[in-house]
């Protein structure tokens, strides 16, 4: 299985920060290598949870109350709602764009 992360970002990015999509392509790691993890379900509330918590929360540091960062789960998911499957890595990449965080991600 091989994703074009680059070129699925950029159907949403014209111009992605090349560096934050290296820093959440390091971070993801050897889930990337599985098709069912490399994608983001969001009909899935288990999954909307876990990026929340693990990548909101967690990677990203954010402490806004899980009803505000859901909401902004809920926007990355209606802006992606044309791709049946939603790459983890454009979806992550466009929740710490909308917190202004991909400088963090690109060092």
């Amino acid at each position: 299985m091989s994703i074009d992360h680059h070129a699925d970002l950029k159907r949403y990015v014209p111009a992605p920060n090349e560096k934050a999509v290296a820093g959440i392509i390091k971070h993801l790691g050897i889930a990337l290598k599985s098709n069912d993890a490399s994608m983001v379900s969001c009909s899935s509330k288990d999954e909307l949870a876990r990026v929340r918590d693990s990548w909101l929360k967690k990677k990203l540091a954010l402490t806004d109350d899980d009803k505000a960062l859901d909401a902004a789960i809920k926007a990355v998911c209606d802006k992606m709602k044309a791709d049946k499957n939603k790459s983890r890595v454009a979806f992550y990449y466009l929740l710490a764009d909308s917190y202004g965080k991909l400088e963090m991600l690109a060092k």
